[in-house]
């Protein structure tokens, strides 16, 4: 039985994961659950799948979390606060395998605590690689962790990959859906709504993620990712807009034959797949059937439209701490808009301006990584200000 931690279970990847874990009891034990605030859902968790060591965002969650499992379930549960206390978590000795699911930045030091205790990494948070990927990859083959990508492009291209020699390898291309406004011109873009960027057409994920969606940074994000999961340069991994979310990567080898890996768009796939690697699980989601689906189509993305993806391939060419500055920039942005402090089309501009700003160090030590991401912070937040002044 192999017994695993999930690192942000009330998020939309880790209660897919929980899910799988629910329908295979026989084969998974939770030994470890993390959580920032959603002490509602946690406290479910806690008595669905009895863990040993639970962790919340701070001291606050924790009390709460401790007076709605009660003194009985307490006593028999490690309960752990804060950044340092979720990093413990993370590196939690019980556990083989590790589920990195956190949103955002904050993954970063929960990841890479359980790289450094040597677990099999599942990494669905894309944050951590973009910020400190160089770090992350390193501290691996130092401390023999295994990473193994749960988003569903980069579990396609490990999937397609497997078994081939990487000099065979020529180039990958990476599946986006585009999100609800491919087609849409900049002008109907910059009266986008909240609302409107969060009804994404075929995946159900968190908010931060849907408009990064929407914009394409999520997208960017991967390219940054595979270049560090692949050992690809930027000019070997390329994008396509594919509406229909069936094919989520494509592998181009030297004879220029391509595999593809294709299936219906559901997080459980990759997610089973990294649980249970090399071997895969019954059932884990509905069958593809393509003579339904008809036709599958693909373009080229509109970087004139939809910057972030090109302003990504310009922080990977900048190298060392810019990927830091983008992800920080962009999750201001992001945040502000979801507040209404500024227009759709205004992310793309905190995210450049703050960019432009930077003057991109090395990024072989954390110190340096997470000082960019503080600067980078301060820097959008003083933008996005501005912009907000001027309306």
């Amino acid at each position: 039985m192999k017994r695993i931690s999930i690192l942000g279970s009330t998020g939309s990847i880790g209660r897919s994961a929980l899910d799988i874990v629910s329908r295979h009891s026989d084969e998974f034990r939770i030994a470890a659950l993390t959580a920032g605030n959603n002490i509602a859902l946690l406290d479910k968790q806690i008595r669905s799948f009895s863990p040993e060591v639970v962790a919340v965002a701070g001291e606050t969650a924790a009390r709460e979390l401790r007076r709605r499992i009660g003194k009985k379930i307490a006593a028999s549960l490690k309960i752990l606060a804060g950044q340092d206390g979720i990093a413990e978590a993370a590196a939690y000795k019980n556990a083989e395998f590790v589920l990195s699911a956190i949103v955002g930045a904050a993954g970063l030091i929960p990841t890479l605590s359980a790289i450094r205790s040597g677990k099999t990494v599942g990494l669905a948070n894309k944050e951590a690689l973009v910020m400190a990927g160089r770090i992350l990859i390193r501290e691996a083959k130092r401390h023999g962790s295994k990473i193994l990508p749960v988003d569903s492009e980069h579990s396609a291209v490990f999937q397609c990959i497997k078994g081939h020699k990487r000099s065979g390898l020529r180039r990958i291309v990476l599946t986006a859906s585009g999100g609800p406004f491919i087609g849409r011109n900049a002008h109907d873009l910059d009266k986008i709504t909240p609302g409107e960027a969060l009804k994404h057409p075929r995946w159900k994920m968190g908010k931060k993620i849907t408009i990064d969606s929407a914009t394409l940074m999520n997208k960017g994000f991967e390219v940054i990712e595979a270049h560090h999961l692949f050992t690809l340069p930027p000019e070997k991994i390329d994008v396509l807009v594919h509406p229909q979310c069936i094919v989520h990567s494509i592998v181009e080898f030297n004879d220029m034959s391509c595999i593809a890996q294709l299936s219906v768009p559901d997080m459980k796939g990759p997610i089973a797949y990294a649980l249970t690697y090399p071997e895969r699980l019954d059932n884990v989601m509905e069958g593809l059937s393509l003579h339904e689906i008809g036709s599958l189509t693909f373009r080229k993305p509109e970087y004139r439209d939809f910057p972030c993806l090109s302003y990504a391939y310009m922080a990977l060419k900048a190298g060392g701490t810019m990927p830091s500055v983008l992800n920080a920039a962009n999750e201001v942005a992001v945040c502000a808009f979801l507040k209404g402090s500024v227009r759709f089309t205004e992310i793309p501009v905190v995210i450049r301006k703050t960019m432009s700003c930077h003057t991109a160090m090395p990024d072989t030590k954390l110190d340096a990584v997470l000082e960019a991401d503080r600067w980078a912070r301060g820097k959008a937040e003083g933008i996005v200000h501005s912009l907000r002044e001027t309306k």
